[in-house]
């Protein structure tokens, strides 16, 4: 083994000595036997092709500095991504309450900390298990693919089945998380995700097919409403009859921003309902750690179950008076450690006090308001990009900000089209032309409130020019 002579000017443990003080204080006599359970074969061969190390601050910032210059955001660029972190307004007062230092700082888990915390988390639920109609609604965990895979991880240990069906267009991102979740088929707990065909006049789940794959092994049947390619699924009601006769859970995705406009998941049958948290005064974030929630009736079979935090409230010896506490915390892996229902994961909670703050600024009238706000543009944007020759509207008129844009008879590709846009400040809709939906060379767009009508004339003017 190599003995380091200079120590890296950013790593600690790289300073001569380090490493053998740390084997020998475990007893080891090499770093190759701290690591013999990991077989050969899984090891890099060749060394790692690394920029020479930068010695000073100065070097440093410089480097870090002109590489975030090479980045591109939302807001110098008109943007119509969407596919599972959108571009939302978030009112000035939500980053002024999550940035207090009663939330920003507090101490998980000391009573002491709790200036207000757990009674915003309580909010946080109340108000999304109302837009919901469920009255049970967990603290939100990583991301919404983390909030499916736990919530179908759920349906297993409640029916003891092992087998999950779900759309075959569902999002390849959340599909990926969700078979992480399902784990290896050399487990013992593996669940079988099985696809179910789409009606490709529709976007919908066909159902004669979720009825062929339908069966007494099934823990759960899974759809998104709006889905991934922002269809709305109009059988949602027939979908959960046909789940719960076989003695299957229903788990529903819902966007929460529809929800002024769209039937509440608990209203057509939903058991377990998952969605993202972001949409609720959280911004993009880079697309990452931005929440996944998980709902619920308030049913013993389904509270024992949650692998997170409850929040619940209940009155004191004082009359009048009410405290806020966590409700059955033993059953998650912070209470029982690897014998909990579930790892409970990377937490997000700074992200519900944001969601409080949210939905107590819009209400009920202000849910509708933007639901509406947001159809109207979205359908707007779809009519004008219909006029474009050479492009088409997939399943128009039925999606809710989301839609399908088709560029086949353009004779470019989605790539050459959205690369074209960028050089004129706009970032064009997630290309979805490599994944397997049949749908040719298609790109997903989003149309939020942030989007007025200028926004999107701009952006047809500029795909005339670009294809002509």
């Amino acid at each position: 083994m190599a003995t380091n002579t200079r120590a890296h000017p950013w790593m600690a443990n790289s300073a001569p000595g380090a490493i053998q003080a740390m084997l020998d204080e475990i007893g080891a006599s090499s770093v190759d036997e701290v690591f013999e359970q990991i077989p050969k074969d899984h090891f890099r061969s060749a060394p790692l092709d690394l920029p020479p190390i930068l010695s000073s601050e100065v070097e440093l910032k410089r480097d870090l500095v002109s590489k975030l210059k090479k980045n591109e955001d939302c807001e110098t660029n008109l943007s119509f991504l969407g596919a599972g972190v959108w571009q939302h307004h978030v009112p000035a007062v939500v980053d002024e309450i999550v940035g207090r230092t009663e939330f920003a700082t507090n101490v998980w888990g000391s009573y002491q900390s709790d200036h207000g915390r757990n009674q915003s988390w309580f909010e946080f639920s109340s108000q999304l298990g109302a837009l919901l109609n469920l009255d049970v609604v967990q603290l939100p965990v990583y991301s919404w693919g983390c909030a499916i895979g736990h919530s179908i991880r759920m349906a297993q240990r409640i029916t003891g089945r092992s087998r999950v069906l779900i759309s075959q267009l569902s999002d390849p991102e959340r599909l990926s998380v969700i078979q992480t979740y399902c784990q290896p088929t050399e487990m013992d707990s593996h669940i079988e995700v099985q696809q179910v065909a789409v009606d490709p006049l529709s976007g919908r789940m066909d159902i004669s097919d979720l009825a062929s794959k339908m069966g007494d092994d099934v823990a759960a049947v899974y759809f998104e409403n709006p889905a991934y390619l922002g269809t709305i699924e109009t059988e949602a009601v027939k979908i959960a009859s046909m789940a719960r006769f076989a003695g299957a859970e229903t788990i529903v995705g819902v966007d929460p921003l529809s929800l002024g406009v769209m039937t509440a998941p608990g209203d057509y049958g939903a058991d377990i309902v998952t969605g993202p948290v972001q949409p609720l005064g959280v911004h993009m974030q880079c697309g990452g750690g931005v929440g996944g929630f998980i709902a619920s009736r308030d049913e013993e079979k389904y509270v024992l179950e949650y692998n997170g935090f409850l929040v619940s409230i209940v009155e004191t010896m004082k009359k009048g008076e009410v405290g806020f506490g966590l409700a059955c915390p033993h059953q998650n892996s912070y209470g029982s450690r690897e014998h909990g229902k579930d790892w409970t994961g990377n937490s997000t909670y700074l992200w519900a006090i944001a969601g409080a703050v949210y939905m107590s600024l819009l209400g009920p009238e202000g849910f509708r308001e933007l639901g509406n706000l947001i159809v109207s543009r979205a359908r707007y944007a779809a009519k004008c990009l219909a006029d474009v020759p050479g492009i088409q509207i997939v399943w128009p008129n039925s999606t809710f900000k989301e839609f399908v844009v088709n560029f086949d008879d353009t004779g470019k590709k989605v790539a050459e089209v959205n690369d074209l846009l960028r050089e004129r400040g706009i970032f064009g809709g997630k290309d979805i032309s490599k994944e397997n939906n049949a749908l040719g060379q298609s790109a997903l767009y989003c149309v939020t409130e942030v989007h007025t009508a200028a926004d999107i004339r701009r952006l047809v003017r500029t795909l005339k020019e670009v294809l002509s």
